[in-house]
């Protein structure tokens, strides 16, 4: 019987592989949440308590935008709140915002630069928040505009009369331009932020020059200092639970300077300064100082406005804020200690 032949194999058609790739579609969820200043000592911990969190919807504003921002996935827009055009296109399609643009600086030649920034800015970021549909601004001032006296008797609440400039016309261009149907504003006053991350020394300088021996006397006024993450995490309570025209002073502790110092020393093994003048002749000595160093075009050693300021109390309570939004500040000893390490290590070469 004949073989059958066996069946002609066909050769197996295959398709090719395409060589060239296909970028993957990621949808990108639209940002409802702006952060302007987000990347400063505060607003750098509040953008990564967010993303932390688990938040996506996140746009941050600033003037240039660091690396280790884009690394976080979160949207990013340059700009200023300075200019119209940046503010109306940064707001665009936001519900919420942080409020933390600004400049710290005790210099009067910066008077009229912070008052742009902190008056006018704002009342451009208001103007552009009612007429885009953002419902809460959450705005970041300072507890100087509310909680300063000569002596350690008077403890402020947030009933008090402001006192820092700028920041109090900040704090009323925001009312009166954010007011309304459906409208909420909270005020938030931290004072004296301290803790790790401030890598422009807005804040923690003072520690810096006690560590590099820059302190020769100590001032006869007083303090109130808290950790920036906690600020951060009231922040996040207070867009959630804060009251519209409301102000929520954020502190952990009224110490006189000679009791800051002296925790210092403790810390770091650096010995405090022990000389203290009247507070009238620290004054004068430090404008007279200030004054004939400006003349010769120098840096002066000596801040006058930094003297005058360190010789009043800057003491207050933070019940309010304990109250409505379950504010409780760590340790302030764990809190001067994370931000000597930090200075250390970012400043003084581990030292």
């Amino acid at each position: 019987m004949p073989k059958t032949p066996p069946k002609k194999r066909t050769a197996e058609i295959v398709p090719k592989k395409s060589t060239k790739r296909h970028a993957a579609v990621v949808k990108k969820i639209a940002p409802t949440t702006l952060i302007t200043g987000g990347t400063g000592f505060l607003g750098s911990h509040l953008v990564r308590q967010l993303v932390q969190s688990g938040a996506k919807d996140i746009r941050v504003m600033a003037t240039s935008i660091p690396e280790w921002l884009t690394g976080l996935g979160v949207d990013t827009f340059e700009g200023s709140v300075t200019n119209a055009e940046d503010v109306v296109r940064a707001v665009d399609g936001v519900i919420e915002i942080y409020h933390l643009a600004g400049k710290v600086s005790r210099e009067k030649d910066d008077a009229r630069e912070m008052y742009k920034l902190h008056v006018d800015g704002t009342r451009l970021l208001c103007d552009a928040a009612k007429t885009t549909g953002v419902n809460t601004i959450v705005l970041a001032s300072s507890s100087g505009t509310i909680a300063v006296s000569e002596t350690a008797d008077t403890v402020a609440d947030e009933s008090c009369w402001p006192y820092y400039a700028s920041k109090a016309y900040q704090e009323m261009a925001a009312l009166e331009r954010f007011s309304g149907k459906g409208l909420r504003l909270v005020i938030m006053n931290p004072s004296l932020l301290l803790g790790p991350g401030d890598d422009r020394l807005s804040s923690t300088k003072v520690v810096l020059d006690f560590m590099a021996r820059k302190i020769s006397a100590v001032p006869n006024g007083g303090l109130n200092f808290v950790d920036v993450r906690d600020t951060a995490q009231a922040f996040r309570v207070a867009m959630q639970k804060g009251r519209h025209g409301e102000r929520y002073l954020l502190g952990a502790v009224n110490w006189t300077f000679v009791k800051f110092f002296d925790r210092l020393e403790r810390l770091t093994k650096i010995a405090s300064p022990r000389l203290a003048f009247p507070s009238k002749f620290a004054i004068a000595g430090a404008q007279v100082i200030d004054s004939l160093f400006r003349q010769w075009n120098f840096t002066s050693p000596v801040q006058a406005d930094e003297v005058e300021m360190a010789e009043y109390f800057w003491y207050f309570n933070h019940n309010k804020a304990r109250r409505e939004l379950g504010f409780t500040p760590r340790d302030p000893g764990d809190t001067l200690n994370d931000t000597v390490q930090y200075v250390r290590e970012n400043f003084l070469g581990g030292k």
